[in-house]
């Protein structure tokens, strides 16, 4: 197998997806992810520019690094669930997400001050 068929794979299953999952997301079928990941079909450039765009992941590495010996950076998998979870959801989860997080820091904001106060 190449880098690219074993990288493939490892972000696929480091991001939780399933071969459909990913082939949803790049517009393909589960049978080319399949085929990408044992290494028995090609890989065209238009596909890996797509495949490191969602990964968040430079080109060249996506190809010639084995992504599999480095040690995964815990923000940019956030980042990437994130990512992943923008397919999930409707425009009211978002609008309830945003709420949410809008009020948690408005709160926490609020203990802030109140906890600088009492240190006075």
């Amino acid at each position: 197998m190449n880098n690219i068929s074993n990288n493939i794979k490892f972000l696929r299953l480091q991001n939780g997806l399933t071969q459909e999952e990913l082939a949803n997301i790049v517009n393909k079928s589960r049978v080319l992810i399949s085929q990408w990941e044992s290494d028995s079909r090609e890989i065209t450039t238009e596909d890996i520019i797509k495949l490191s765009d969602y990964f968040n992941i430079p080109m060249d590495e996506l190809v010639g690094k084995d992504l599999r010996a480095l040690k995964p950076n815990p923000i940019s998998q956030r980042e990437i669930l994130f990512n992943k979870s923008k397919y999930l959801l409707s425009e009211e989860d978002w609008e309830t997400i945003e709420f949410i997080v809008n009020k948690a820091i408005k709160r926490y904001e609020e203990s802030n001050k109140n906890n600088e106060r009492h240190e006075k």
